[in-house]
């Protein structure tokens, strides 16, 4: 019985292991690599008080076919290389080896959280390149190990508790450094990477010295003898026998004189100040001396206020708002909300309360006030819910103003892309939907009333799609979560010369221009087709103004060379949800609607405009998509 048992049982093992060998992939799907997964399930824990979410979305295997449906996880070759929490009010403190095991990480980013303690220990990440931890109330030193790390480029520190010295940073790659508003002390090391930053990488450490702050250091005397004997170098100063009286008399006249001078010297620096900032006005003084950037700086529309090209004066296309001139305009006071290729467009608000977007125009100096005047005129007729309208305009031979109903909230590539890390809820798919909805009305729109326009929008993009509050724009009607979209920037290529014109539109990125083919009005199928991917997807197009705020990286962005191109790669190797934005990806309800819209979307980016389905075409597919009224 024995001998048969043996038998039996070595026979089981050995059909196991057989089947093990002809299905290795059984077992291993879950989990490439442990050690990462469960380092990563560790700070899961350590966050799951202050955000749930995060707790019940890193399920599975962080990553599985190079991508991971964890929010703020990014995979490459099976592992794990970036982690990205910003701005989730994450309130824990971090044990010292937390993520020694990821060792594959070349970015960390914790920015705009609650997070305290010491800074961890990143020893074991010898491929970290970004480590942005700003934002926090870490505290304690900065490890010497992160001067250590070879491939670093960016690191950001700025705005905790941090206290000590700044280790000896010397990476060749380090290209962008901050550890400003800390409590740091002593000599900044005299290293060619430190010394390479501006003194804004250092301000507010009131104990730091060296030479990027231009604070020179004090070298202390040394401590007297224990046993109470003179030092040897430093002898003791002989004790003067006379002149105690003349010495103290030159003492108190030399204090009278300073005394006396140097209340002088204070006054005669702020009259000098006062003068350099406050310059006497002169006639010759340009309008526009009310208008400001973000910065504070003046900024001027027009050269002077003789210009002998002023032919036109404001030109109103809706009795109904409120009057203004040009002089009301110059006088307002403004800053910027954006600069394209196209101009800056300013936010403003006049004297009388009204609150105007304009756009001044930049490279249109060769355009004539016929050609300037009749393109406007054309554009400020149009009227629809879903367009920016045009209130005036102005024209001299060297400035070109727009102005521009005021739209609130803000534009889409701000709401997809900058605004992912701050809001409490995701941007759903029903708001997605009624977002792409208004967009295909307003350009249906204008390929209706522009016929005469080879291409009626041209310069369709995210961030020519501007935000409103959804009660604002319906009469109190209170739809939560849901935005009215209004596209602005349209009509713009019959105002640029010919030649390079289009290349500062969004039209250049469509297959017919690189080709060097004629534009038509497929050329806006195409960019509308790309601008519903980015919506699907939450990716970033490439060559799209992505660097909205300043001092951000590429690498904040995901994106995509070819989007239309990867769409279409994924989608045809039956892997259609992955393609989904990671926010929407749990709204299974909502799969069919968001797969149908992809088809949509990639017969608008065929690589032949003759394929492309025309707009009125593309608006009815959507509206039999979404049954729902908003």
């Amino acid at each position: 019985m024995k001998v048969c048992f043996s038998i039996v049982h070595v026979t089981a093992v050995a059909f196991l292991l057989v089947v093990l060998n002809l299905f290795p992939s059984c077992g291993a799907v879950e989990e490439f690599f442990p050690d990462e997964r469960n380092a990563l399930i560790q700070l899961r824990e350590i966050f799951s008080s202050s955000n749930g979410n995060l707790h019940g979305n890193w399920t599975g295997p962080p990553c599985y076919k190079n991508q991971s449906r964890w929010a703020g996880i990014g995979c490459s070759n099976s592992h794990v290389t970036h982690i990205v929490l910003d701005g989730l009010n994450l309130k824990a403190s971090l044990p010292t080896m937390l993520l020694q095991n990821v060792t594959f990480l070349t970015k960390i980013s914790f920015r705009d959280n609650f997070l305290y303690g010491p800074l961890p220990n990143l020893s074991s990440l010898q491929d970290l390149e970004f480590l942005f931890l700003s934002n926090n109330h870490f505290s304690g030193p900065i490890p010497v190990v992160y001067a250590q790390l070879p491939k670093l480029i960016q690191l950001e520190l700025q705005v905790n508790s941090l206290q000590g010295s700044i280790p000896p940073f010397d990476q060749a790659t380090l290209i962008n450094f901050n550890v400003s508003h800390n409590q740091l002390s002593g000599p900044i090391p005299e290293t060619a990477a430190l010394k390479r930053f501006p003194k804004s990488s250092y301000n507010f450490n009131s104990n730091l010295c060296g030479t990027p702050i231009q604070v020179r250091c004090q070298v202390s005397s040394p401590p007297p003898p224990s046993n109470g004997s003179v030092p040897i170098l430093i002898p003791p100063p002989p004790a003067p026998e006379s002149g105690k009286g003349s010495l103290k008399i030159w003492s108190i006249a030399l204090i009278a004189a300073a005394a006396a001078l140097v209340p002088l010297c204070i006054m005669l620096f702020f009259l000098c100040y006062y003068r350099r900032i406050y310059p006497k006005k002169t006639k010759t003084e340009q309008p526009g001396e009310g208008i400001t950037d973000v910065r504070g700086k003046k900024t001027h529309w027009s050269e002077s206020t003789d210009d002998p090209e002023r032919k036109v004066e404001l030109e109103f296309f809706n009795t109904s708002r409120p009057f203004f001139d040009l002089d009301d305009l110059l006088r307002a006071s403004a800053e910027v909300i954006g600069r394209g290729k196209l101009g800056t467009a300013y936010k403003a608000m006049l004297e009388c309360g009204l609150l105007v977007a304009v756009k001044r125009l930049k490279d249109m100096n060769d355009l004539s006030s016929k050609e300037f005047i009749q393109q406007l005129q054309l554009l400020g007729k149009l009227r629809h819910q879903n367009l920016v309208e045009i209130i005036s305009f102005y024209y001299s031979k060297e400035e070109k103003l727009i102005i521009y109903e005021y739209v609130p909230q803000g534009n889409l590539f701000q709401l997809i892309h900058d605004n992912r890390r701050f809001r409490q809820q995701p941007l759903n798919w029903r708001t997605r939907l009624s977002i792409i909805k208004d967009i295909a009305k307003g350009l249906n729109f204008l390929h209706q009333s522009l016929p005469s326009h080879k291409v009626p929008h041209g310069n369709l993009k995210s961030s020519n799609v501007l935000l409103q509050d959804y009660t604002n724009a319906n009469q109190g009607i209170v739809k939560g979560g849901y935005y009215h979209c209004k596209l602005t920037d349209y009509g713009f290529l019959p105002l640029l010369p010919s030649g390079k014109s289009s290349q500062k539109l969004a039209v250049a990125k469509s297959p017919e221009f690189c080709q060097g083919k004629r534009l038509t009005a497929k050329a806006d199928i195409y960019c509308f087709g790309i601008l519903v991917l980015e919506i699907i997807t939450g990716k970033t197009p490439a060559g799209h103004n992505w660097a909205t705020r300043a001092q951000e990286s590429y690498e904040d962005y995901d994106v995509v060379d070819d989007l239309s191109d990867w769409v279409r790669t994924v989608v045809n190797n039956d892997w259609s949800t992955d393609i989904l934005d990671m926010e929407i990806l749990a709204e299974k309800e909502g799969y069919d609607e968001m797969l149908k819209l992809t088809n949509i979307a990639l017969e608008c980016t065929d690589i032949a405009p003759e394929n492309r389905p025309k707009m009125n075409e593309i608006l009815r597919r959507i509206e039999e998509v979404d049954t729902t009224q908003v």
